[in-house]
């Protein structure tokens, strides 16, 4: 008989750096509520991509990092123009109709979408179990949409951008993992975040317009959300995932919505009704049905994988999400 494998310990340095990330993604939600009553969704993504792509491009001149290679490039256009373009102008205007917490709740069926991209478009299968977790996802993003319906057609508008911007997102980062295969994390996403604020550049008029009538506060929560939430914490992402499995990390993800909930209580006095939490509550529940499934019997060291933009440089399998 085999012996059995001695299960791997988190090392702390890891758990810490998700914790970071957690936060960091989590704050994201509150800041982007509260800016966005000064600025519009496309001059708040510009300026955090700016802000983000200034602070990843230092890091990469200390590293003496290159430019990735000619085959990582299509990956890094899609996943610019995807996640770092559309995802995060419609999740600013989703925000606009919706509370912080309703709006991380339905993003964060993203790594459901993830998974359903990735057996489709990188052949890795549609497992019974992610099918189930779909339609649990589908219910629980349905009596968010119910719940809403109450508050008028602008927050159930609202909740639609915010599952748009779950699409964009998930299929950004599996756009993302061939481009991993032959460019580094840190390459993928400063390149990544530099083709997103490109392709944001007709809002620079709007972003002028509004950083010139903005309180010091809108601003202030703008550039925080470019270096911060955007280039920190897909450093600390990549370094988590480089010293544990991208199951563990991918399971730190779902306490983002609760972190959300808390945080725009405390600092913007907002909560979902309880019906919305209850809603986005079977959307988390369809996640982990679709990621679940029975272990291996034997224990082999899983690659590391991305979420949310970040990744080592191994071969990644797509992971969740953020803000």
């Amino acid at each position: 008989m085999k012996p059995r494998p001695t299960p791997r310990r988190t090392d702390p340095r890891a758990a810490a750096a998700a914790g970071v990330t957690v936060l960091l993604w989590a704050s994201a939600f509150v800041s982007i509520r509260s800016a966005g009553e000064a600025y519009s969704p496309g001059a708040l993504a510009l300026g955090r991509l700016l802000a983000g792509a200034l602070v990843l491009g230092v890091i990469c001149l200390i590293r003496r990092e290159g430019l990735p290679a000619r085959a990582a490039w299509p990956g890094i256009v899609v996943s610019g123009l995807l996640w770092f373009g559309l995802y995060m102008v419609v999740l600013n205007w989703g925000e606009q109709k919706v509370d912080a917490g309703t709006a991380a709740l339905v993003v964060n069926i993203g790594p459901l979408i993830m998974a359903l991209l990735a057996g489709w478009l990188l052949k890795e299968g549609l497992p019974s179990r992610l099918l189930a977790g779909m339609a649990v996802s589908f219910v629980g993003a349905a009596v968010v949409g119910l719940s809403m319906s109450g508050e008028g057609s602008a927050s159930v508008f609202g909740v639609l951008l915010c599952l748009l911007a779950a699409v964009a997102y998930a299929g950004g980062v599996v756009a993302q993992k061939p481009a991993l295969r032959h460019g580094s994390a840190l390459q993928v996403t400063t390149y990544g975040c530099v083709i997103g604020a490109v392709a944001c550049l007709p809002f620079a008029g709007q972003l002028v317009s509004d950083a010139r009538d903005a309180p010091l506060s809108a601003t202030l929560n703008m550039l925080y959300l470019g270096v911060f939430p955007t280039a920190l914490a897909f450093t600390t992402w990549a370094f988590a995932l480089a010293r544990t499995t991208a199951g563990r990390m991918g399971a730190t993800t779902y306490a983002v919505p609760a972190l959300v909930v808390l945080m725009s209580w405390v600092a913007l006095d907002e909560v979902p009704g309880w019906i919305t939490l209850v809603g986005g509550l079977v959307c988390l529940a369809g996640v982990a049905v679709s990621r679940s499934g029975p272990r291996p019997a034997t224990a082999t060291a899983a690659p590391p994988a991305t979420a949310v933009g970040a990744a080592p440089k191994t071969r990644p399998e797509p992971q969740s999400d953020r803000a």
